[in-house]
């Protein structure tokens, strides 16, 4: 393979590489084990579309209650009134990451090269950390938003605009509608404004603000006469501040999130039953398994976190104020430093210690200083860049398929749409 083969075929590298990932996503959404996390959702949405009630608030958070607002029951229940299917919201779900895709890509393009895109694309969208959130649950849409705030934020670097503004806060406002986490986005906007890093539009940040309030007046109706979507807990706020663990295991998410080192629930959970029956041969099968993601995984744990160190003494003589930024590379890297500066701020203040799912809308920016050191990877040694690139693709296929049959989440032996059709049964929602 020449150095120069990713560059060659790059536009067909890419188109099927997308396509790909449509595939998979798919597969995984039709193999999904229904639990709690789907039927809070569901609930809302064929409630709404089959009843006309439309709840004001969202799924239940895990020491404290309900997220507000009605957004996560549209989003549900509007796709079934278009087709009464349960895969409308589904595809919904799929639809919104085609969407992020195309936003993060915008970015991507723009800065870095065509081999690097074509990296971007395999790390974001093949990737198994963002795959195996292939199911109907909150934090499957985070990464939208997530997409929809650093793309409009970059779009206002040089100049203020009253659409990239709007659309900046909404994506704020949209996150806090499906999960807690939603702060980390917040706090990175603050960054930006303290650090001239983008130029908003007051007009813009003023109107989305009161479209977002609007949005929750009705949960604020609710929430002042029903108990139930408050909960009561021993944690408390500032409780990672106090424990210190929760915060450095959130920032090890960061450093786990540009590495392949994935959730235990897609490495350990695997029975291999498909291959064979026999229980000593599943058992070489899964210490082998397992061997192998946690040795790869540990290797690239090691590089990423390299990579964040080199990444943090770039950006380190120019993250105060008034300071020249010289491109766009170090914009984005200012970016990821502000992200990592909101997982901070927000273990400390959060009563509860992160999991995986929790900082998941942080995954696309992990992988910022990833592709910014690539850049010179392909220059400094292409011919190792492209066969590193290539089976990257083809260990992101393989865990893919692996998940998305056998995991904790996920089982060749269920489908989706009989699970949800006898949920409805179960709870008298069909029609």
């Amino acid at each position: 393979m020449t150095p120069y083969f990713v560059t060659r075929f790059a536009p067909s590298l890419q188109r099927a590489g997308f396509y790909l990932g449509l595939m998979l996503a798919i597969l995984y959404a039709s193999n999904q084990i229904l639990t709690g996390d789907q039927t809070q959702m569901l609930y809302k949405g064929y409630l709404g579309a089959y009843q006309d009630v439309w709840l004001t608030f969202g799924n239940a958070a895990s020491a404290v209650g309900h997220v507000p607002g009605s957004l996560s029951a549209w989003i549900v229940g509007a796709p079934l009134m278009l087709w009464d299917n349960p895969w409308a919201p589904m595809l919904t779900i799929i639809a919104l990451r085609v969407i992020s895709f195309f936003w993060l890509d915008a970015v991507i393009k723009s800065v870095f090269s065509q081999p690097v895109r074509f990296l971007f694309m395999v790390a974001y969208w093949l990737n198994p950390w963002l795959l195996y959130d292939s199911l109907l649950y909150n934090p499957a849409y985070l990464c939208f938003f997530t997409a929809l705030h650093f793309w409009s934020a970059f779009k206002l670097r040089d100049k203020p605009s009253f659409a990239y503004s709007f659309l900046h806060v909404l994506a704020i406002g949209g996150a806090m509608q499906f999960h807690y986490s939603w702060p980390v986005l917040a706090v990175i906007s603050c960054y930006l404004l303290y650090r001239k890093m983008s130029h908003p539009n007051w007009a813009g940040v003023v109107t989305a603000a009161l479209v977002i309030l609007a949005s929750l007046i009705p949960y604020f109706l609710e929430y002042a006469v029903n108990d139930d979507i408050s909960r009561e807990s021993d944690r408390y706020i500032g409780y990672g501040a106090v424990h210190v663990y929760p915060v450095i295991k959130a920032v090890f998410y960061w450093v786990r999130y540009g590495s392949t080192l994935f959730s235990n629930r897609l490495i350990t959970d695997v029975n291999f039953d498909w291959i064979t029956t026999i229980s000593w041969l599943q058992m070489v099968f899964q210490y082998a398994w397992q061997a192998l993601l946690f040795v790869v995984g540990a290797a690239t744990v090691v590089v990423s976190a390299r990579v964040n160190w080199r990444a943090w003494k770039t950006i380190k003589p120019i993250i105060q104020r008034n300071k020249p930024i010289p491109n766009d590379s170090q914009w984005l890297l200012l970016f990821a430093g502000a992200a990592v500066v909101a997982i901070v701020v927000n273990a400390m203040l959060s009563p509860i210690t992160f999991s995986y799912w929790h900082l998941i809308l942080t995954f696309p920016l992990a992988l910022i200083p990833i592709m910014v050191a690539a850049e010179a990877w392909r220059l400094s040694m292409p011919a190792r860049f492209n066969k590193g690139l290539i089976a990257l693709s083809a260990f992101f296929l393989l865990v893919n398929l692996v998940a998305a049959h056998d995991s904790d989440k996920y089982s060749y032996k269920v489908d989706y749409v009989e699970q949800v059709e006898q949920y409805l049964i179960d709870e008298g929602l069909s029609k």
